[in-house]
């Protein structure tokens, strides 16, 4: 009687061990395939949270990359649009006959000409004799102005700020010019003043690299009178150079006191010489779509001096671009293939 109880009592506990090893075996098994699948879950969301953040960082000029990665990048999401774009036609084609005007009209704008150039005339608010004088002499105005666009493919706008004082008369003098004239850029998140100049070139070639698809960006002050047509040849010339830097290229020395007109307060940063590196003349200096491109995406972090034109220069030391020093590019004389005139 004993051996025998003594028997199932042994069974009945080995029953049950191996019973709490199965659950326990168990329980084990699923707090892994737990771990595992948050583990792949929060490996996936960072992955997301890494590009967002990535893209955000380029999207807003937070990254300093090379010329050439940042090509990449744009050329990447361009790809990334049109598949998308033709995701969403493959759903409406069956309802468009498999012929979607939407591909049409985009094979339309595609094959239109690349803009040869976009010229930002850099102005103020005090200036609108300058203006109206530049309208007269070289800047077309209305349906010349689209023909210029359209068949030379140039377009020209003045380039202006905002007031300090948002809304005050000057930038109401500017709205009512700007709807009469409508050849403007008007950066709304600028505000105008002289020390801010640099900045502000900054923001025009952003600005207008992302409006305009174009080989060419220059800048020109609303003292100067332009060769469209001289321009247009020059710039012609140099399609061939992917990354060019084009203008009156000049050196000069670094001013250090106060009183000078040309005072650069960061004057200690160009070393014992206080000479300034090569730079375009601010006067007009053109540079190619990939540089331009290059200033948009990385316009946070590039450093702004006391004059846009050494401004300008800075924003290309170390990368592998083409100087070009053109002499019909200086405007200090109006001579025959010039491109300038400085009033």
């Amino acid at each position: 009687m004993n051996s025998r109880g003594s028997t199932n009592r042994l069974s009945s506990t080995s029953n049950f061990r191996s019973r709490m090893s199965f659950l326990m075996l168990s329980m084990f098994s699923t707090m892994a395939a737990l771990y595992v699948a948050g583990r792949l879950w929060l490996d996936s969301e960072n992955r997301v949270y890494l590009i967002q953040e990535l893209d955000r960082r380029t999207g807003q000029g937070r990254s300093a990359i090379s010329v050439d990665d940042t090509l990449k990048i744009i050329t990447c999401r361009e790809q990334q649009k049109r598949l998308t774009a033709l995701q969403m036609e493959l759903g409406k084609a069956s309802q468009e006959g498999f012929v979607s005007k939407h591909l049409l009209d985009n094979n339309e704008k595609d094959s239109k000409k690349k803009l040869l150039a976009v010229i930002g005339v850099s102005t103020n608010f005090g200036n609108k004799k300058n203006r109206d004088a530049i309208r007269k002499a070289w800047m077309p105005t209305g349906p010349a102005r689209k023909k210029l666009e359209e068949e030379k493919g140039i377009v020209i706008r003045f380039v202006i700020g905002r007031s300090l004082n948002r809304g005050d008369s000057s930038d109401r003098a500017i709205d009512d010019e700007s709807r009469n004239s409508d050849d403007f850029i008007i950066l709304n998140d600028h505000v105008e003043s002289p020390q801010e100049q640099s900045k502000k070139t900054k923001s025009f070639f952003a600005y207008a690299v992302e409006h305009w698809d174009a080989e060419f960006y220059a800048k020109v002050n609303d003292n100067v009178y332009v060769n469209l047509d001289a321009i247009g040849a020059v710039l012609t010339s140099y399609l061939d150079k992917p990354r060019a830097y084009i203008g009156c290229m000049k050196s000069g020395e670094v001013f250090s006191q106060s009183e000078q007109k040309w005072y650069e307060p960061e004057w200690w940063k160009f070393g014992d010489g206080k000479s300034y590196f090569r730079h375009a003349s601010g006067e007009i200096f053109a540079i190619s779509k990939a540089l331009a491109q290059f200033i948009s995406i990385n316009r946070s972090i590039l450093r702004s001096y006391a004059h846009d034109d050494v401004s300008a220069g800075s924003w290309f030391i170390g990368l592998d671009v083409k100087y070009v020093d053109e002499g019909k590019f200086c405007c200090s004389s109006w001579s025959s293939g010039s491109v300038c005139a400085a009033a």
